[in-house]
């Protein structure tokens, strides 16, 4: 499941990179049930620089489910929140990371896996999705920035969509979806099963991905 919230004119951020707070309470009340509904939760690094989120189930009962962070040289800081107590976390990464770090975060007790970089840079999704199949996690949410979620809709490995969408328009920003090599309406992702639900002042578009 790929969820995100946007403004009206499709920006999950500002141009200075400023995302607090896109969307309201009653819509990131929803995002946390989703992931207490989940095994795990992921994100990219860039959202762990930018953002230094939890990933934790705090706004509804529920427990906090792995987090998840692709990062392809092991950048995350030492002391991300994301490593903080509260729930387990597994850092994906590749070779490209130094075995030095790799031994670093597994002395802070921290999940370490190695997949394929995917050229020119990032992690390969296809194994990452394998080696957690192979952990036990049977639901995924992605809830990264424009990069995870435009890698997830390009190689076509989302089920079911989540936008929550913002009465807000910021123009010049951050796009939440990058090019996805379309060059015909007739072949974008379509969507199927749609139901529409308002959350204090925003609406959240829920559907499946016809695959």
């Amino acid at each position: 499941m790929l969820k995100y919230a946007q403004t009206l004119d499709g920006r999950i951020a500002t141009r200075t990179g400023d995302s607090k707070w896109i969307s309201g309470e009653p819509e990131r009340r929803a995002s946390h049930a989703l992931r207490a509904a989940c095994d795990a939760v992921l994100v990219g690094i860039g959202t762990v620089l930018a953002d230094d989120p939890q990933l934790t189930v705090r706004l509804v009962p529920g427990a906090s489910p792995l987090r998840v962070v692709l990062d392809t040289t092991l950048r995350v800081p030492s002391d991300a929140q994301i490593l903080a107590d509260g729930a387990p976390t597994l850092v994906v990464t590749t070779d490209r990371s130094s075995a030095e770090r790799r031994r670093e975060s597994h002395s802070r007790a921290v999940g370490v896996q190695v997949v394929d970089a995917a050229p020119p840079w990032g992690v390969e999704l296809a194994p990452t999705l394998a080696l957690l199949r192979e952990a036990g996690v049977r639901s995924l949410l992605v809830e990264g920035g424009a990069a995870v979620i435009t890698s997830f809709l390009r190689q076509r490995l989302v089920d079911r969509l989540v936008v929550g969408i913002a009465p807000r328009i910021l123009g010049a920003g951050t796009e939440a979806v990058g090019d996805l090599s379309v060059a015909r309406v007739a072949d974008g992702l379509c969507l199927t099963g749609k139901s529409l639900h308002a959350l204090g002042e925003d609406v959240v578009v829920a559907a499946d991905v016809v695959r």
